[in-house]
């Protein structure tokens, strides 16, 4: 979405009217993109990236979703619909928004007072080992091939 949308003059300019834009490094920030990872599980039931999520001036999201194309697709608005109908809402129905916002939030409290489940036994966390220790790059290090980066500073 970044070449699609963000650096489109008009996309950039329905952002840059109806919104404060934040993008969020997920390695970087992996507590910010988490959180509102599970905004977007909460609210469209799939997770993914990238991800957009709209927030109210406090910070809680009422609307998410992953990948909006340029143009409009079947089944998918295009960015700018997404963003127009945001705007719209806002605007004119901010109760529902609110509404919205509210139960979003609640949703993740929820989910965050949930009781652990029970330990993974022993032979699940060898196979894990197992498949860790398959994709471990011994001479170059970490996992997997390139690209590859260096961790967060954080």
């Amino acid at each position: 979405m970044e070449r699609e949308s963000f650096e489109d003059v008009v996309t950039a300019g329905h952002m840059n009217e109806h919104f404060v834009s934040v993008k969020v490094d997920r390695e970087e920030r992996p507590d910010i993109d988490a959180l509102y990872m599970e905004a977007v599980i909460a609210t469209t039931g799939q997770g993914g990236w990238p991800m957009t999520v709209f927030l109210t001036p406090d910070c809680r999201p009422f609307y998410a979703g992953t990948y909006f194309p340029p143009t409009p697709r079947p089944g998918m608005p295009s960015f700018v619909q997404v963003l127009e109908a945001v705007a719209a809402a806002w605007r004119e129905r901010r109760d529902a928004v609110e509404r919205s916002a509210g139960q979003v939030v609640e949703a993740l409290r929820a989910s965050a007072r949930r009781e652990p489940g029970a330990a993974p036994d022993a032979a699940l966390l060898d196979r894990a080992l197992e498949a860790l220790r398959a994709q471990h790059d011994p001479v170059h290090g970490g996992f997997g091939g390139a690209p590859k980066f260096p961790p967060s500073c954080l």
